[in-house]
């Protein structure tokens, strides 16, 4: 796993890339290659990358090219089935210098050009500059589990793993926030690629390859999910067959992640199904000593670790844990948001940066995640969520259907189903149109959206006539209509949370600030399309969530684990920056003063939220709302510090330790 940058002219400046530049925006990728940094440059372009040694550790090294020299890569991430692919090309003759994925990415480009990206399994986020056509390639990985953003500026185009190395490019970088990118973060709970938190500055999309040439830019979806139409579509076989085929698929999965790595591989383990189960497949791909790593709370409503200590046992793996405490998050969070780069509305990313550390300390580079089973399974409160309330919806006046909620979010302290009355009204807006696209998310998009009015005169006026909602169900494919509810659901949650939230946030960018590669089973390709292909019911069974998943884990997990009652991962929110021993850089950002610099919210309101949040203290107990609502101003205003205020970012370069300059002539191996 690695980090990786450049700076390509698009005609506008005929100057070469200066060596200086692409060293300062490789220098502020080093967390995610520590190992080795390299560069290349032409009259053209210039490609910088900062290596974490995965794969064939004494010849792997970046920038690389082809056998002649006119093809270039950097490459951030893992091709798991690139030892297949390597066969298929020396077959078709092409000759390799080394054994790592990156060249293997070089020749099938060669010989495939863009549905060479069809054929990857992986993760990936890659550059590839053609310096006889001066063309430059990129594209990320299906599901975005590796970022790439890109600006272009004064004639040139920038592109970067991390937004921090573009801004290391130069201080005339412009640095604001962008409203859209605010307003869909208070909407979905974060930006929806292409879309960006900073002005100018955009991703791009997952499973998309964009291609400059000739003065062009051509986008193109190489993969996307997608579902059953009609039956003739769908998975032909048995729940028993369904079972059967999720457990061979996973077990390959997991294998391919495990063995693909010239360094030990452990597995987090939060004491869930997803985890469990990927340790699980895990230690049995690897045969011999594995090591497992938890977090454990302070606080008991999320806490797991009884689960955990029983799933070690189970496994007799080398065990570490990490207990955090509301102080260590606040503590943290400044940190945690230098690497999530945009705004965040819930604190549990926190933790992870402190597990991630702890992974680095035991000395293991990478590790298995279970991220994703609950987007391809159905494991969401959310799906039973849109699945009850469309019951009820065929019959409003039932009296009761709606009683099936207090199946919902049994581990919510304050749960809103804990009260009939509440949970009617909360839940039965909207039924009339219970049909409609996005009618599942309907309520969580509503009560993150209604956080708007925090913002201030300037950002609200920015977004007049914009509707985060309405433009993301535009951009639904064609045949999105004629998928199942649950398929339209998962689509939805996978569109709209799961790269720019799940896999950023809580995943790579707290993975990486530590140097630690995540590796996710559920995101496999197969496993994927299999997933899809599966019918709904099989998937949420009834009321049954990963119904299949679990079927398939149970000669793998003890039933303790097996038959709990669903606990996400969530982690103290609000009660983290209201304690009394609050980190004083809290309300140096809540005050007039730095709000009213920022921009971005009203004062008068903030400070009316946070006196209420201290006011309820001593109950330990804050609405969903004001949760969201706190931890995203703060998350909001450590961004605007860190990255926005003059003279906010360091622009030192770092000499790379491999420089390719075929301008000067000058080359340092």
């Amino acid at each position: 796993m690695c980090g990786i940058a450049g700076v390509v002219s698009l005609g506008g400046d005929l100057r070469p890339p200066s060596i200086d530049q692409i060293s300062r925006m490789v220098a502020a990728l080093g967390h995610r290659g520590p190992d080795e940094r390299g560069v290349y440059r032409d009259a053209h372009a210039a490609l910088g990358h900062a290596r974490l040694s995965i794969i064939d550790l004494s010849t792997g090294q970046q920038p690389l090219c082809n056998e002649d020299g006119t093809l270039w890569i950097v490459f951030n991430g893992e091709i798991f089935n690139y030892v297949e692919l390597r066969e298929e090309l020396v077959g078709l003759g092409h000759v390799f210098r080394t054994h790592s994925d990156t060249e293997v990415i070089v020749h099938a480009y060669e010989s495939w050009n863009l549905s060479a990206f069809d054929r990857f399994n992986g993760q990936w986020a890659v550059a590839l500059w053609d310096t006889v056509r001066r063309r430059l390639t990129l594209a990320r990985d299906p599901l975005g589990v590796r970022p790439l953003h890109w600006c272009q500026h004064e004639g040139r185009l920038l592109f970067a793993s991390e937004v921090k190395a573009i801004f290391a490019a130069g201080p005339s970088i412009p640095r604001a926030f962008d409203p859209v990118g605010l307003g869909q973060t208070f909407t979905f709970w974060t930006i929806v690629p292409p879309q960006g938190v900073f002005q100018g500055i955009s991703e791009i999309e997952p499973g998309h390859a964009r291609v400059y040439e000739g003065g062009r830019m051509t986008d193109t979806c190489v993969w996307r999910p997608r579902y059953p139409v009609d039956e003739q579509h769908m998975f032909r076989g048995s729940l028993s067959d369904a079972v059967e085929a999720t457990r061979s698929a996973l077990e390959d999965a997991t294998r391919l992640r495990m063995l693909r790595a010239d360094v030990p591989v452990g597995s987090y383990l939060s004491g869930g199904l997803d985890s469990s189960l990927v340790a699980a497949l895990g230690l049995r791909a690897k045969g011999d000593r594995f090591q497992t790593f938890s977090l454990r709370f302070a606080d008991a409503e999320y806490d797991e670790t009884s689960y955990q200590r029983l799933m070690v046992r189970h496994l007799g793996s080398e065990h570490h844990e990490v207990v955090v405490s509301r102080r260590d998050i606040a503590e943290h969070f400044p940190d945690v948001i230098a690497h999530t780069e945009r705004p965040i509305l819930r604190t549990a990313p926190a933790p992870l940066f402190l597990l991630s550390r702890l992974v680095r300390q035991a000395g293991i580079k990478v590790v298995l995640t279970g991220e994703g089973a609950d987007e391809m399974f159905a494991g969401y409160d959310l799906f039973r969520e849109g699945k009850v309330r469309r019951f009820w919806a065929r019959e409003p006046a039932s009296t009761w259907r709606p009683l099936l909620l207090a199946r919902l979010y049994p581990y919510l302290a304050r749960s809103p189903v804990s009260q009939q009355a509440m949970a009617r009204k909360f839940f039965g807006r909207n039924l009339a149109n219970w049909q409609a696209p996005g009618f599942a998310h309907d309520t969580r998009w509503h009560t993150t959206g209604s956080l708007a009015r925090l913002f201030s005169r300037d950002v609200r006026e920015a977004l007049v006539g914009r509707d985060a909602v309405r433009e993301l169900l535009a951009q639904m494919p064609a045949e999105f209509g004629s998928w199942s509810y649950l398929a339209q659901d998962q689509y939805l949650e996978i569109r709209a949370l799961l790269s720019g939230y799940l896999l950023s946030s809580q995943g790579d960018r707290m993975l990486m600030a530590h140097s630690v590669e995540g590796r996710f089973p559920f995101l496999d390709r197969q496993v994927v399309e299999l997933a899809n292909s599966l019918p709904a019911s099989y998937k949420l069974h009834v009321l049954d969530e990963k119904h299949v998943l679990k079927r398939a884990s149970q000669d793998l997990i003890p039933p303790e684990i097996l038959q709990r009652k669903k606990q996400p991962y969530r982690a103290p929110d609000a009660l983290c920056f209201v304690e009394p021993d609050a980190p004083a850089w809290v309300a140096d950002l809540t005050s007039e003063r730095a709000l009213a610099d920022a921009g971005v919210f009203d004062p008068k309101t903030v400070g009316q939220l946070y006196a209420k949040c201290v006011a309820r203290r001593e109950e330990s107990q804050f609405s969903n709302a004001d949760n969201m609502a706190l931890v995203g101003v703060l998350s909001t205003q450590l961004l605007h510090a860190r990255f926005l205020r003059p003279g906010s970012f360091c622009d030192t370069p770092i000499v790379p330790t491999r420089v390719i300059d075929t301008v000067s002539g000058e080359t340092l191996a």
